[in-house]
């Protein structure tokens, strides 16, 4: 069964296929943690279906480095948008890509340790 996806949707997901193209992403929990704490990451995208220990983990780490966070519906959403399997956590190491992203993307925060999914 395909998910449902809002035009705004279908535009983050081309642009993170581009942005991977471009060798501009961290893929999974723990290559976007060591990314983070290099300074690395612009922005980080957690699906919202995601461990609760594994997004906190994210979360937390971003919010240190005042990195933005968003969610996406799912992981098999963003594991789809970069052809793999289902991704818990991707970050944006490309200044304007994360730029882009922050413009697209319907409600963006820095990262926090409150447990609200953004």
């Amino acid at each position: 069964m395909k998910e449902a996806r809002s035009p705004g949707t279908t535009d983050v997901l081309g642009l993170l296929g581009l942005a991977q193209r471009a060798g501009q992403l961290t893929v999974g929990v723990e290559i976007t943690r060591k990314a983070l704490s290099a300074g690395e990451v612009r922005l980080v995208l957690l699906a919202e279906d995601a461990s609760p220990r594994q997004i906190e983990r994210v979360r937390v780490l971003a919010g240190h480095r005042g990195v933005p966070v968003a969610g996406l519906r799912s992981q098999d959403m963003l594991g789809r948008a970069l052809g793999k399997g289902p991704v818990s956590a991707v970050g944006v190491t490309g200044r304007s890509f994360a730029r882009r992203l922050l413009d697209l993307l319907p409600s963006t925060r820095s990262g926090s340790s409150d447990g609200k999914k953004t």
